[in-house]
């Protein structure tokens, strides 16, 4: 066992979930998917920290984590210092952790949001010798957004710049929703030399829940948050440009995912009830004559409450993404529905032919989420892994060979 660290072997088979209109059904196991998904799961930590990010930090080629406070470096994943953070009202006072070489001297930064500071700081990778000696990082400011309020944020390249931009997600709807660009500050000797640059999408129109993709078809991605989505113009720095589609109001997780679900052709949305019970599928049907787009909302599953982030990645290696989403643990400090009931993490299978999703457990009573999921190769054995943080802690869940239960 590993120096300092805690390790669940964990064997979890499958359940069974389907999406129907009329809500949620539970089905059984086909003798070809009656298989144990196995899990070797590695707690790294423990605090209120709730996101989390994956990269090679210190470049010897194995993929790392940040949480928080830390980063863990592969292989054995021991807790080496990144930055201070306050606790804060049963929270860290950081909401999301971003691997990116900021400045682009090769070594990845960590770009982190939080929920009322209306800061935007980077922390500089100290790089090989400030690793070795487990140096703190540089904080370095990006901008001050001038706003509050922030819910989360995703990384994402929406201009195809072939650098990603920082979206910030507000609770509040009456919040402005803005792109954010990575560019070097003018003075060369200036003490933060990276800044970030707005690009307005919406004066109002945020609101609970953010997500990212071509929901329209037309090869560019769009912008979905909790009471809408705003389609990609020709023109997408352009003042104004973004037009507001208002179909639907929800109290949604981030991400809200993106995804031809049932291979149709039409982007659908993943979504689940942050701070309730309820994990959906809004399946997107033909658009209506004059362009509208169209929505049928199906149930997953409601058997667990807070699916407050969510994650596409191939866990089984078949080349279709499974979605990933689990409890948020103490989301609102134990106040959301459900909140009593234990942690859980999940695996949804699409299984095209009975038109439904397929539920295996990847872990029931010790691991939940917070604010982020990450997917890779953590120990090098060619299958996706997983690492979560949240108020139950910061987990490895490394992905054991499948093995029949008919034998």
């Amino acid at each position: 066992m590993p120096h300092g660290a805690a390790w669940l072997k964990i064997r979890c088979f499958a359940g069974a979930v389907a999406v129907v209109i009329s809500g949620l059904v539970c089905g059984k196991l086909s003798p070809a998917q009656n298989v144990s998904s196995r899990w070797e799961i590695r707690q790294l930590g423990i605090d209120a920290n709730e996101g989390i990010d994956l990269a090679d930090f210190n470049r010897d080629g194995l993929i790392d984590v940040v949480a928080g406070r830390n980063w863990y470096a592969a292989p054995d994943f021991v807790a080496r210092p990144v930055r201070l953070i306050d606790d804060w009202n049963g929270y860290v006072e950081s909401n999301g952790d971003h691997a990116l070489d900021v400045d682009g001297d090769g070594w990845v930064d960590v770009v982190a949001g939080s929920f009322l500071p209306t800061q935007v700081h980077w922390y500089q990778n100290p790089g090989a010798a400030g690793l070795q000696q487990g140096r703190l990082w540089p904080k370095r400011l990006l901008v001050d957004t001038g706003h509050s309020q922030n819910e989360a944020q995703l990384l994402v390249d929406v201009l195809g710049e072939d650098r990603p931009q920082w979206i910030v997600n507000s609770w509040n709807k009456g919040s402005p929703l803005r792109l954010w660009r990575f560019e070097k500050r003018q003075a060369a000797d200036a003490a933060d030399p990276v800044t970030l640059s707005p690009v307005e999408i919406s004066p109002r129109g945020n609101g609970h829940g953010l997500g990212v993709g071509d929901l329209n078809g037309d090869g560019r991605l769009d912008i979905v948050t909790g009471q809408g989505w705003f389609e990609h113009p020709d023109s997408p720095t352009a003042r104004g440009g973004w037009r507001y589609r208002a179909d639907w109001d929800m109290h949604a997780s981030v991400p809200m995912i993106v995804h031809d679900v049932d291979d149709d052709g039409r982007s659908d949305i993943l979504v689940g009830n942050a701070h309730d019970f309820g994990l959906y599928w809004w399946r997107q049907l033909p658009p209506q004559a004059d362009g509208t787009t169209s929505w049928e909302k199906s149930m997953i599953d409601d058997r667990f409450s807070q699916p407050h982030c969510l994650h596409l990645a191939d866990l089984d290696g078949d080349g279709s993404a499974e979605l990933i989403t689990g409890k948020r643990v103490r989301a609102h400090n134990g106040n959301d529905p459900g909140a009593d009931m234990p942690p859980c993490l999940y695996a949804y299978r699409w299984q095209p032919a009975e038109n439904r999703f397929m539920r295996s457990v990847i872990e029931e009573g010790h691991v939940g989420t917070g604010l982020q999921i990450r997917s890779g190769d953590l120990n090098g054995d060619g299958r996706t892994d997983l690492a979560v943080a949240g108020k139950s802690g910061t987990y490895v869940l490394l992905n054991l060979p499948r093995i029949s239960r008919d034998r």
